[in-house]
Parts: structure tokens; C-alpha cells; sequence
């Protein structure tokens, strides 16, 4: 090695590192030699004089390129050399200590200030002198330069072979190669059919949680990728949400070829360059895109429309196109609904005590309206308004409808259970493959007859679970009776009945309505009333005008009450008007019964004048009153009062009596009530016939 003289016994006194690195896993598995020519270096050094060797293998696969993971070999290494303990670091080239001008610049003034040299193959090199330093500048940038060209040259053959559609990272499950060097489904035939039943399960569910949660609930396998023994294979299992998830995104199974979907960048971070890969752009976006590149499990249209209801469901997302996935809210018609002056979605939100109340809102120039929605309404009126309309174009479908109802309630459960009779038939196979190779081994092999044993019984285990499930679902299965058809036939007949019906779930209802509308876009022409056009799927176009609910107008006082409390008022207080409005069966405008804090807060919002609470006035009795002041009953005032012998004013039906104190005090009727006073009979006729035979009940002395 060339430059011995620079090594002094200084040098010597210290420790020397060797330093390994190679840049991926795949080169620590593969090239094993250029790991030997590297470990190598340490007899080199002790040939050199050192006593002391060191080697940093650590960062064996690890990239030393810009935004890379940390290495903390070469971090191990910088914080000998800092404390003084390094007279030598050797790497079988620069390459391998570096790969950036950060590096280098770091290492090279470490080194120079505390001594150390740095050497390869060839040379030794000491930084503090300038042509050493100008030779390892030009060998770190050949370096950096050269780690860009292999990189360049790398995407570059990389993009032509995925231009041509054969670049390959990994098939996802369903798919494999086929004896000419093309793609093709698997012919497992119960691959195919799980691969089919995610998107099937998906436009029944509209939701990829529910996708998930039907494969979980129902312990339905589905074929995931599993690598073993250096190859890769399929493996049946319950799915995981992300898996589910991938499949119902991948573009893959619709038959195209992408690559290049995911931009990566460089980000600083925590004090460090960091690599960041970005979001998936849409298929049509990515730098390869080759329709009908392959069989795919749906056709191209029916992927798109499933990336839709995906991206509806995305309530995170920045697109104007969600909608959100269907919940148990009362809005029916949250997600489809358009506002028809700024074009932007128009949302629910949910008020009153129970968090039930629909009220449909557009916040497109909330803030620069000075925090006024844009538009803003009640869902309940223009929910029954459009489910009246929808009533009517769906009736005549009724018919069809109830056929397939019938035909779903016949096969309910037939996907799980095809997925158990294959499960089972697979079952079966490995199995019967376990029982051949225990079948064929020598049974005095003790070190490998029993394991094949236990894998021949799990096998036979598994398969008794998955017949005994498979049991257990044909007993619940029970075929359509006749009279289950006809009441689906009924509901043919009467769909506006089931549609209002209150155990009709509203989530089903969501479904039927984003399946046949696309958007109803609502715009407030005049002030208190909608502008309604109702987008169906298919072109079609329903156009309508409905007036505005007012809350105010929805929960005021009546006029027919206001008139009830303005007569009662001047003479009677808050809770004899309570208690008359009550009798009369009126509510207040909330629905509530009347109080009388209710009749005050209604007399202070309109400016009626009253009291809390009646005043009595000694020349106006009310019927107690009159009964006290006379000493009989209230009967035999009521008695009076019908007979037309006593006057009385009542300003409502139910109001408190209203009798005059001279009217009690006339000789009319003061006659009859010492008649009643003298004989115990209340004589409503002629006063002046005597009775003279008549035995007196009471005592004369006894006031009724």
C-alpha cells in the first residue's frame, strides 16, 4: 500500500477501524465475495503496524445516499475519531464511506482536526495536506456522481420495461404467471371466486369498513400473499381492513397496468433530510397507465364507479365530490344534495335534545357572509317532499323489486357458504396430500413420522371445524314460504306504505336513494321558497317549488290562542288563562302545555297587558265565590245560572265564572235562597206559593 510515510507512531499508538458497508439486503445475501474483500482489510492494517483493530459491519445494508436511514456504524465511527481514538479508518473505497457531500465535508474535518488518516486498497491519504485532500475531493464527487448514474440508469430501465407492461414488483393475489411470461388469474378457481366476492360484497355494503367487517364476521378466508422459503405463495386467511382496502383500490384487478402511481420526495424533518413517499395519484395519472393490459376480475366502468363511492365515503378528503357513507342519521337525503347559487355540497347537521333534528346547511361563503350559511333549511319538510316524489317513480318497479327480494331471501347466507364448501374442499385435498406423505414415510423414522402426524391431524381438525360450521348454516337455511312470497308480492302493491313505515330502516333507505338519484341541487330563488331539480340517474330531470319552513312560524303562539289570552287578560291572571287554554286542549307552540310562565313570556311578546296572578274584585264573584258569599253550593248557583234567574259573563269556554255581586243581592233571587234557606227545596218557579205542609229538612237557623 502506497503512503506508508505518512503513518507515524502516533498513528500507530492508536486504534485503526475498517469499515464495511453495502448498500441494500439484497447485496449482504448475494454478494458474499465483495463482503470477503471488505473483512479482508483487517489484516491490511495489521500489516500496516496496528495492534488494535477494529471493524464496523453494522451498516451492512444500509444506502449512504441523501435522505437515507441513519447509520449508526458510521456514527459509531465519527464519535471515535472525535474523542482522539482513531489513527486510521480503512474502506475498500470511498464509496463505501460515503455517498453525499454532507458526509464527506464531516468526515474530512473530523479527521483533520484530530489526526486521523484515511485509507482504501491503494493509498493512505492524510487530510491536512492539499493534494491529499484535492484527491479525496475528486474521488467523493466520482462518488456522488457515480451513485447518480447507476440510479439514472436504474429508473431509466426500470420506466422502458414498465412501459412495456413487464415490470413486476409483486402479482397481487389472484393473479400469476403463466407458461409464456404473461400474466393470468389464478386457476384455483376458490382464488377467483374470493377475489370476485370482495367487490360483490362491496356494491352491496357502499362501504369498505362493512366489506371487512361481513369477511371478519362471517370468518370467510380470502387468498393473501405469503412468502416462504424465498418464494412467494398463496395463503388463505380472514382478511385484514388494509388488505381489503388494497384489493378494492388496486387498479390491478380491473385489468390495467400502472407504475408509477407514488412520487418520492425529500423532506427535512426532525433536523435530517427524510425520503417521503406521496399519495397514490388516480390510475389515469401515473406515469405508465395500459388499459386491458390483462383479464381483470370487473370491467374498467365498474372499478371507476366503486373508486367514486369510495372517494363519497372519504369525510377527510378535499374533494368537493364526498358524500360521506350511509349512516343511521334522519337525514335522508344527506350527500346528494347540492346548493344551487355557489355549487358546493350542501350538509346536515343534527340539533334539538336528541340530536335527531335535520337542518340541511351550505357553508360555502359562511365567512365572507359575515358567518351566514349560504343557504340553510329544514331537512323534515323537503325530506318528505323528495320521498314522496321518489314514492311515486319507484311504485311501478314494486313488482321486480319483490322478486328479487324474494330470490336474495332464498340465497341468504349462499356466500358464506360457497366460501365454507371451498374451504372444505380444500381442505379435503391437503388432507388427503398430509395422510400420503405420513402414508409413505418409514414408521421406525422417529424424527420425521411424528411431525408428519401432527400435521395430518391439524389438517383433519381443520377440516371438522369448517364441516361443522358448514352444518350449522345449512340448519339455519330454510327455504321461501309461500306466504313470505306473497307478502313480498304485496309489498309490490303498497311500496308508498312500507317506504313511510317507521320500522323501515333508514339506512336502506339511503341506499335506494343515492342508487337512483344523482344530485338535487336546491337553490333559494325568493325569500322563504326552494327551488328544487332532482338529477336521476339515467338523465332525467324533476324540477319543483316548496316554500320554505319558518322555525319561528313553527313554534309561535297561535293567533286563536293570542285571542284566548287578550280577552281572559284584563280580568284574569296567568294561571286562570293557563288553566282555560289547558281545558280547551291548545298547546303552546313547542307542543307543550300551558303554565303560567308560558302565558307571561306569550303577553310580553306581543305587549298584553295582565297579572301573574288573578285579583280578586268584590263586585265580580267567580263561582266559589258566589257559593261562598250566598252560603249554598256550587250547584245550586250552576242551577241558577241555567234557569236564566242569575247573570253570568264568562269570557272563553272554561274561564273563571263572572257574576255580579248586585245580581246575587236581587229580590228575585234572594227570595229563592230563603225559600231553599226555609224548606230545603230549591224552587226555581213562582216564589209566593207557600208549602205549607211541607216538613222543613233543616233548621231555620241553618245556612245552605
Amino acid at each position: 500500500m502506497i503512503g506508508d510515510q505518512r503513518l507515524t507512531s502516533k498513528h500507530l499508538s492508536r486504534r485503526a477501524i475498517v469499515y464495511l458497508r453495502q448498500s441494500s439486503e439484497g447485496q449482504v445475501r448475494n454478494n458474499h465475495e465483495s463482503q470477503k474483500l471488505q473483512y479482508a482489510l483487517a489484516d491490511k492494517a495489521r500489516s500496516l503496524g496496528f495492534h488494535e483493530v477494529e471493524t464496523i459491519d453494522t451498516d451492512l445494508g444500509s444506502s449512504a445516499a441523501v435522505a437515507a436511514k441513519r447509520r449508526a456504524g458510521f456514527e459509531r465511527m465519527l464519535g471515535a475519531v472525535a474523542i482522539g481514538e482513531v489513527g486510521l479508518i480503512l474502506s475498500r473505497e470511498l464509496s463505501r464511506l460515503l455517498r453525499t457531500d454532507r458526509d464527506f465535508c464531516q468526515l474530512i474535518e473530523m479527521c483533520q482536526l484530530f489526526g486521523t488518516l484515511i485509507g482504501d486498497e491503494e493509498n493512505l491519504y492524510d487530510t491536512s495536506r492539499m493534494d491529499d485532500q484535492l484527491v479525496l475531493g475528486i474521488k467523493a464527487t466520482m462518488s456522488v456522481v457515480e451513485l447518480k448514474v447507476l440510479q439514472l440508469r436504474l429508473a431509466q430501465g426500470k420506466e422502458n420495461k414498465a412501459r412495456r407492461g413487464e415490470l413486476y414488483p409483486r402479482l397481487p393475489p389472484g393473479y400469476v404467471w403463466n407458461g409464456v411470461g404473461s400474466v393470468a388469474k389464478d386457476p384455483n378457481q376458490r382464488v377467483q371466486d374470493a377475489i370476485a366476492l370482495v367487490f360483490a360484497k362491496f356494491r352491496e355494503t357502499w362501504s369498505i369498513r362493512q366489506t371487512f367487517k361481513w369477511f371478519r364476521d362471517n370468518e370467510v378466508q380470502l387468498p393473501v400473499s405469503h412468502a416462504r422459503g424465498g418464494k412467494l405463495g398463496v395463503e388463505f386467511q380472514v382478511p385484514r381492513h388494509s388488505f381489503v382496502a388494497g384489493v378494492l383500490h388496486n387498479p390491478f384487478y380491473a385489468g390495467a397496468y400502472t407504475w408509477g402511481r407514488r412520487s418520492t420526495g425529500v423532506v427535512w424533518q426532525g433536523g435530517v433530510l427524510r425520503k417521503r413517499q406521496g399519495a397514490a395519484t388516480a390510475p389515469e395519472e401515473a406515469r405508465v397507465f395500459i388499459r386491458e393490459h390483462h383479464e381483470g376480475y370487473l370491467e374498467w366502468s365498474a372499478f371507476e364507479e366503486i373508486q367514486r363511492m369510495i372517494r363519497r365515503n372519504d369525510q377527510r378528503g378535499k374533494s368537493d365530490e364526498k358524500v360521506g357513507a350511509i349512516r343511521a342519521g334522519s337525514g335522508l337525503f344527506s350527500g346528494v344534495l347540492r346548493c344551487g347559487r355557489c355549487g358546493r355540497r350542501i350538509y346536515v347537521r343534527y340539533a334539538g335534545k336528541a340530536g335527531t333534528k335535520a337542518r340541511y346547511v351550505c357553508t360555502g361563503d359562511y365567512v365572507s357572509n359575515g358567518n351566514r350559511y349560504c343557504i340553510g333549511f329544514g331537512g323534515a319538510l323537503l325530506d318528505r317532499r323528495l320521498s314522496s316524489e321518489l314514492v311515486r317513480v319507484l311504485s311501478p318497479l314494486g313488482i321486480a323489486a319483490s322478486v328479487q327480494a324474494a330470490e336474495h331471501l332464498e340465497a341468504r347466507g349462499g356466500e358464506r357458504r360457497w366460501a365454507l364448501q371451498q374451504q372444505c374442499t380444500q381442505l379435503e385435498y391437503e388432507a388427503s396430500r398430509a395422510f400420503e406423505q405420513y402414508n409413505e414415510v418409514d414408521p421406525r423414522n422417529r424424527l420425521v413420522a411424528p411431525e408428519l402426524e401432527r400435521r395430518w391431524n391439524a389438517k383433519l381438525e381443520e377440516l371438522q371445524r369448517a364441516r361443522a360450521s358448514l352444518a350449522e348454516l345449512d340448519a339455519h337455511q330454510r327455504p321461501v314460504s309461500v306466504e313470505e312470497r306473497q307478502q313480498f308480492a304485496a309489498f309490490a302493491e303498497q311500496f308508498a306504505q312500507a317506504w313511510n313505515h317507521p320500522a323501515c330502516p333508514i339506512d336502506l333507505k339511503k341506499q335506494i336513494i343515492r342508487s337512483v338519484i344523482e344530485e338535487v341541487v336546491v337553490n333559494e330563488a325568493e325569500p322563504g321558497k326552494l327551488s328544487v331539480i332532482l338529477h336521476w340517474k339515467g338523465g332525467c330531470h324533476t324540477a319543483f317549488g316548496l316554500e320554505k319552513a319558518d322555525p319561528k312560524r313553527a313554534t309561535r303562539t297561535t293567533d286563536d290562542d293570542l285571542d284566548v289570552i287578550r280577552k281572559m287578560a284584563p280580568r284574569h291572571g296567568d294561571d286562570a288563562i293557563a288553566r282555560a287554554l289547558n281545558k280547551l286542549g291548545r298547546r303552546t307552540g313547542k307542543g307543550k302545555p300551558w303554565s303560567q310562565l308560558s302565558v307571561k313570556t306569550a303577553r310580553r311578546n306581543h305587549e298584553i297587558d295582565g297579572c301573574g296572578r288573578s285579583i280578586e274584585n268584590p263586585d265580580v264573584l267567580s263561582l266559589h265565590g258566589a257559593a261562598r258569599h250566598t252560603g249554598t253550593s256550587n250547584t245550586t248557583i250552576v242551577k241558577l245560572v241555567e234557569a236564566g234567574v242569575l247573570p253570568k259573563r264568562q269570557a272563553v269556554p272554561f274561564a273563571p265564572w263572572e257574576i255580579a255581586r248586585t245580581d246575587l243581592e236581587s229580590a228575585h233571587v234572594r227570595a229563592i235562597l230563603e225559600r231553599l234557606e226555609r224548606t230545603g227545596h230549591l224552587v226555581l218557579g213562582d216564589t209566593s206559593v207557600a208549602v205549607a205542609d211541607q216538613t222543613q229538612l233543616f233548621p231555620a237557623n241553618v245556612r245552605r
